[in-house]
């Protein structure tokens, strides 16, 4: 990651509210072209409302998104893909009649993104290929998550949000899919990853943002993170590390 490279999302002073529940209370943060950023914090710290604003889910109710220097808050998610944000979800939602093959199809077609990779690469880079003509429903819960990343992945993303891919993976795999978002990022994708294994976020990430109710209470690297106290207090209270 160079330290010249202008930010390629800029989050600021974001708050989402859920009746009188401040979600997102003032969030700012930014990523540039091939960093990795982790965002980590308790339950219901805010992680995955933030990558639900950010890809167009929800609306923000106060501060701003701006991706590739344009304003992105409130646009949604299916214009927000042709401009060059997608996401993976915490439970996967592929069209479970469809084959492997058709689901990455779909999102081949609908992305339309020049330059996007092939079926046949997306099937072997992430160890579809058996299942590619199988129902989605037939595939267990980490091959649904690889068809979840591969269908973002053919819309060929520029900011790639990735929520909590790799709860539920074993060791090995673990340690497949962390090289394999590595590479991502060295091609200059810009990489946001929620998750709850802080073994794994320390592993991928260029840095990180610790949020708690709403708000950032850290940023920096992981291992800086561990040690603020504020962090440990945080962590606590609620469920930690694995």
């Amino acid at each position: 990651m160079s330290p010249e490279k202008s930010p390629i999302l800029e989050v600021s002073k974001l708050v989402k509210r859920f009746g009188g529940f401040h979600a997102l209370d003032g969030l700012s943060f930014h990523v540039v072209p091939g960093e990795i950023l982790g965002l980590v914090g308790p339950n219901g710290s805010g992680k995955t409302t933030a990558i639900n604003v950010i890809s167009g889910l929800y609306a923000p109710d106060g501060g701003e998104v701006v991706f590739d220097n344009v304003s992105s808050g409130g646009v949604a998610s299916h214009k927000l893909v042709h401009r060059g944000i997608n996401r993976t979800f915490q439970v996967p939602k592929p069209f479970l009649s469809l084959t492997v093959r058709e689901n990455i199809q779909v999102a081949l077609a609908y992305g339309g993104a020049t330059g996007a990779p092939s079926i046949a690469e997306l099937l072997e880079e992430y160890r579809l290929k058996e299942v590619a003509d199988r129902p989605a429903a037939d595939l267990n819960s980490a091959q649904q998550k690889m068809l979840d990343l591969t269908r973002a992945l053919a819309t060929r993303p520029r900011l790639l949000l990735l929520d909590e891919l790799a709860a539920g993976l074993n060791p090995a795999e673990l340690d497949w899919i962390a090289g394999r978002i590595k590479a991502l990022a060295a091609t200059g994708m810009a990489i946001i990853v929620v998750e709850h294994l802080m073994g794994f976020i320390e592993q991928i990430t260029d840095r990180v943002i610790v949020l708690n109710a709403g708000k950032e209470i850290f940023e920096g690297t992981l291992a800086t993170a561990v040690r603020e106290p504020q962090v440990i207090e945080v962590f606590l209270g609620g469920e930690h590390a694995h």
